[in-house]
């Protein structure tokens, strides 16, 4: 349904040109909820942007549902409201001097050929109870909450059955709790409508509800694609890992390679802990490697086990309890790692304690010169 080669775009700024999306390749095929996430200035509205024509790229060619509305090299461009998109923007852009049905209305009465009064009445009710908001269709859009506005914004984009949604980050502007039941309902709305999706965020819990796949971008590309899950469990790059989600980073020294490679982690003085994990092949005895791991990952034991393989010495710095659980910083030598455990658990400050790091959920990469 979306077909992206080779995009570029760069801005031309007070201190030189800036280069925001770096050749940008991707595909969405038809039904998917495809992710761009990534943090602040990685190029991901920009590239949403591009895909709706409200900027020009200066190289590669995008393609909606068969069609090329974009191609530098051919000189191609099809306008926004040629294509077959709709749109919700991070603030919505509902129309203050309109009601919720002229609101949805209104791309039905803009298009050509203008469909007739009767199909659009009954389509904006059908999109208004898609999304809960039919028995307010003749309220004024001044006076709805956030959540509200966002329903109709969802409704306004669907109306015209779009081949593919835009959505840039449209749950941002709301309060948490509300922001959560949300995410909720317009997973739901999105998946019982069918509708390919393309969804801009740099909230990772807002992607991994809502997508099917998930592309990180860092520096304008995208530096790793995939399912949620597995990006999480196997992220590509120290950077995509700690992006995820809280991760520790600790260095250690691989000391050798083969069957249950070990690495040594120095502490502090002569105190060390031995890991066996897998390593990358590009890793020699004597190089520094990063391991990380989760905060849900650590075991921490009160008491040292009789086989210390994979068993590291610590001390506890602080504790946070939170209810559902409780989370820790562990001092780690010199290090500090965070820690969950069950808040039945109760760990004072400064107490020993040893952590059990399950290896075959820790990423070693092969730590940069």
């Amino acid at each position: 349904m979306l077909k992206i080669r080779g995009l570029n775009k760069t801005f031309t700024t007070s201190e030189g040109p800036l280069k925001v999306i770096d050749g940008v390749d991707f595909e969405v095929p038809e039904g998917e909820c495809y992710a761009l996430l990534g943090p602040s200035g990685c190029g991901k509205t920009t590239t949403l942007r591009c895909v709706a024509g409200l900027e020009y790229a200066d190289a590669g060619s995008i393609e909606i549902a068969g069609r090329v509305v974009s191609d530098v090299g051919l000189g191609a461009f099809v306008p926004t409201h040629e294509r077959p998109i709709g749109m919700v923007f991070q603030s919505y852009a509902i129309w203050p001097h309109l009601d919720v049905f002229g609101n949805v209305a209104y791309p039905l009465h803009v298009e050509r050929p203008r469909a007739a009064k009767s199909e659009i009445e009954a389509r904006v009710m059908d999109m208004l109870a898609l999304v809960g908001m039919q028995a307010l269709a003749r309220r004024s859009a001044t006076r709805l909450s956030g959540g509200q506005q966002q329903r109709v914004a969802l409704a306004r984009a669907l109306v015209r059955r779009p081949a593919l949604l835009l959505l840039d980050e449209p749950l941002s502007n709301l309060d948490a709790r509300l922001r959560e039941q949300m995410r909720n309902e317009l997973r739901d709305m999105i998946h019982k409508v069918g509708v390919t999706a393309l969804y801009v965020t740099h909230d990772q819990s807002e992607a991994f509800a809502l997508a099917h796949r998930v592309a990180v971008m860092s520096h304008g590309q995208i530096i790793q694609e995939g399912a949620p899950r597995t990006i999480y469990q196997r992220p590509a790059t120290p950077f995509v890992a700690t992006f995820l989600g809280a991760a520790n980073v600790l260095s250690m020294r691989l000391e050798a390679r083969g069957e249950g490679s070990a690495g040594v982690l120095v502490l502090d003085g002569d105190e060390t802990a031995q890991l066996h994990t897998d390593v990358p092949a590009e890793c020699a005895p004597g190089d520094l490697i990063e391991l990380i791991v989760r905060p849900e990952d650590i075991e921490i034991l009160r008491e040292s086990p009789a086989h210390a393989r994979n068993i590291v010495p610590a001390r506890v710095a602080w504790t946070n309890f939170q209810g559902s659980q409780c989370e820790c910083g562990i001092e780690v030598g010199t290090a500090q790692v965070r820690a969950l455990v069950h808040p039945a658990q109760e760990l004072q400050q400064g107490v020993r304690v040893w952590l059990r790091l399950d290896v075959s959920r820790c990423i070693v990469y092969r730590e940069e010169k």
